[in-house]
């Protein structure tokens, strides 16, 4: 994060921080407000308390000139009340950032807890750099024991709706224009019509993912403490949209910093046992979510390929290997 500044005592902001949001932290901004910015794809800020340190993450829905007000005010809505189903899941060691407040009128803003902790994607570069794959294994076993806990916990009695999932693989093929050809759209579109078909895709039960299971968003604390936060996009799917996720971000840092997609495959392994522990029959359970994960590695890595601050070549090695995992329907 990046210092920007002080908030101005006259901002509508400042009252609302120091007499709304930070008596929940037993502090009141008496002395003010240092202001961060952090990297997201939203406008977020974090504030900290001048005289107690105390620091609260704002997350802006709204910009005004560019975004629906009533929209941006559903997804603020939405997130605040994801954060509180999801806190209901959670089992020991597992922690979601608490949500404080939110505020329509401030540009929809909702205002969170400042967790502390080391993200998914520091362990990942840990195990790149400086060969530390037993940390990058220990926080994998902890995070596919949160996943497996918010999921069987969540689980419902419906099937999972993979009608849902391919309509958002289109979303992501038709995001991907000057990167793939017509001809290729068509192909990736063939390709996920394969699994549409596959009525393994079906037999599962829908549970509540986070929606966003990036390397960013799960932070570690000590031992097996895990946190996490950025719940817009949680929904009800197959568990394999968050579990597939996770294997997708794992190829994709090994596959960029390495060149070596290989290279992830141990710990994508071990994450997916790790993950498959919490169910009785662990091979089977093993056997049912290897058999989806390649639908949802490949979606992500096109869902990465998206992001024009990669090098071009290398969002094409990325669409690439997309098909490769999407031709492994067996």
């Amino acid at each position: 994060m990046q210092y920007v500044g002080h908030l101005n005592r006259h901002d509508p902001l400042f009252g609302y921080l120091a007499c709304d949001i930070m008596p929940q932290l037993g502090a009141d901004g008496r002395d003010g407000f240092r202001v961060f910015s952090s990297n997201s794809s939203h406008a977020v800020y974090i504030y900290e308390d001048r005289c107690s340190g105390k620091r609260v993450v704002g997350k802006y829905f709204f910009t005004p000139g560019k975004d629906d007000r009533m929209h941006a005010a559903e997804k603020m809505r939405r997130e605040f009340n994801n954060i509180s189903v999801l806190r209901g899941y959670t089992g020991k060691n597992h922690y979601v950032a608490r949500a404080l407040g939110c505020n329509e009128y401030l540009n929809c803003l909702l205002v969170t807890e400042y967790c502390y902790g080391e993200a998914l994607d520091v362990f990942i570069m840990r195990a790149i750099r400086e060969h530390d794959a037993d940390g990058l294994y220990r926080k994998l076993a902890a995070l596919g024991n949160f996943l497996a806990t918010i999921h069987n916990r969540s689980a419902r009695p419906v099937m999972v709706d993979f009608q849902k999932v391919c309509r958002y693989f289109d979303a992501i093929t038709g995001h991907l224009a000057g990167i793939i050809s017509p001809e290729e759209g068509r192909y990736l579109r063939d390709l996920c019509d394969r699994f549409r078909h596959d009525k393994k895709m079906y037999l599962d039960q829908e549970v509540t993912v986070h929606g966003d299971a990036t390397p960013a968003n799960f932070f570690f604390g000590d031992g097996d403490y895990v946190i996490t936060f950025d719940l817009e996009r949680m929904q009800w799917s197959d568990r394999v949209f968050d579990v597939g996720r996770i294997a997708g971000e794992l190829q994709h840092f090994f596959l960029r910093h390495t060149g070596n997609k290989y290279a992830a495959e141990p710990f994508i392994g071990h994450f997916l046992w790790k993950y498959a522990g919490a169910f009785p029959d662990r091979q089977a359970a093993f056997a049912s979510i290897t058999g989806r994960v390649p639908f949802y590695l490949g979606m992500t890595l096109l869902r990465i390929a998206r992001n024009d601050y990669l090098l071009p070549e290398y969002r094409r090695k990325l669409v690439d290997e997309a098909k490769l995992a999407l031709q492994r329907t067996e």
